[in-house]
């Protein structure tokens, strides 16, 4: 899953886009790019990868994502079969923080906005947006460009208002990707999230950077203020996450496909992040929905 750079730059009379897509599934890329992006889904399911967030999406879900934040949705495999007739639809909004002029949104009147993109930067899951918002983002695609510029600042100012949310990266990744152009980081990020279920360690990590165990250690603490063993640990727990709410697996086996070799210790780092068992984790999250 390597990490890409998209380059969305507008068009000169733009200075954001719409775009509704309908695909037989969502790119398999993982990619970042500086413009705010707000998603839509309106077709499919399958997992979403927001910097270190794993977790399984479905249809109806509403996101907020800040600049040159890593992410990625992955339909589940039978949208890529090849006589799937299933669908992937989404509406996708993306616009630069100064779209409307630098420093516009740090006058005291956008502080709500302000706050709201801010949040952003670990992305936002909207939990209970009214039917009439969800409206008025899809109604976006339907004005001509200088309506679409004051429509799009009352979207934002209903989604600040927003009480009922999630906020999916974790404050060490995004500052860790968002500090000055880092190959090295690029690198590592996307060997753990191509290889994160293959029982990889830290040496080998290290050894694919070109760094000794010790070294790597440092420098990933430095950068993350947690160890990379309780790093990868997060990752893959977020992806048996995933697993455990598709219901379609037993512990046991989702154990061993999220990369734990054996199923006490998947246990005990289960707890540690979630504070309960897996069992636990999936009767709290069927009884609430």
């Amino acid at each position: 899953m390597k990490l890409h750079l998209l380059n969305r730059a507008s068009v000169a009379d733009r200075s954001f886009s719409v775009n509704h897509n309908l695909y037989p599934n969502f790119l398999r890329v993982w990619h970042y790019h500086p413009e705010i992006e707000l998603v839509v889904i309106l077709k499919s399911s399958g997992t979403r990868f927001i910097g270190d967030n794993i977790e399984k999406f479905q249809e109806g879900e509403v996101v907020l994502i800040g600049k040159n934040v890593p992410h990625m949705w992955l339909n589940d495999e039978v949208y890529f079969q090849p006589d799937s007739k299933l669908e992937a639809e989404a509406l996708a909004i993306h616009f630069t923080r100064d779209f409307l002029g630098k420093g516009f949104f740090d006058i005291p009147e956008m502080k709500q906005i302000s706050d709201l993109l801010i949040r952003a930067n670990r992305g936002i899951k909207f939990n209970t947006l009214s039917s009439d918002l969800v409206g008025q983002i899809m109604n976006l695609k339907n004005y001509d460009t200088t309506t679409r510029v004051y429509k799009t600042i009352e979207v934002l100012v209903a989604l600040s208002k927003q009480e009922n949310y999630q906020l999916l990266s974790s404050t060490s990744f995004v500052n860790a990707f968002q500090k000055a152009d880092n190959s090295r980081m690029d690198k590592i990020y996307a060997y753990v999230f191509e290889n994160f279920n293959d029982g990889i360690s830290a040496s080998d990590v290290a050894e694919m950077t070109g760094m000794n165990k010790s070294a790597f250690s440092r420098f990933f603490k430095k950068a993350h203020s947690k160890s990379f063993t309780r790093y990868l640990n997060e990752i893959k727990v977020g992806y048996a996450c995933r697993l455990l709410l598709e219901n379609k697996e037993s512990i046991t086996s989702i154990a061993y496909l999220s990369g734990f070799n054996n199923i006490s210790n998947f246990n005990r780092q289960f707890r540690t992040i979630h504070g309960m068992a897996p069992s636990a984790y999936l009767k709290y999250y069927s009884s609430n929905n």
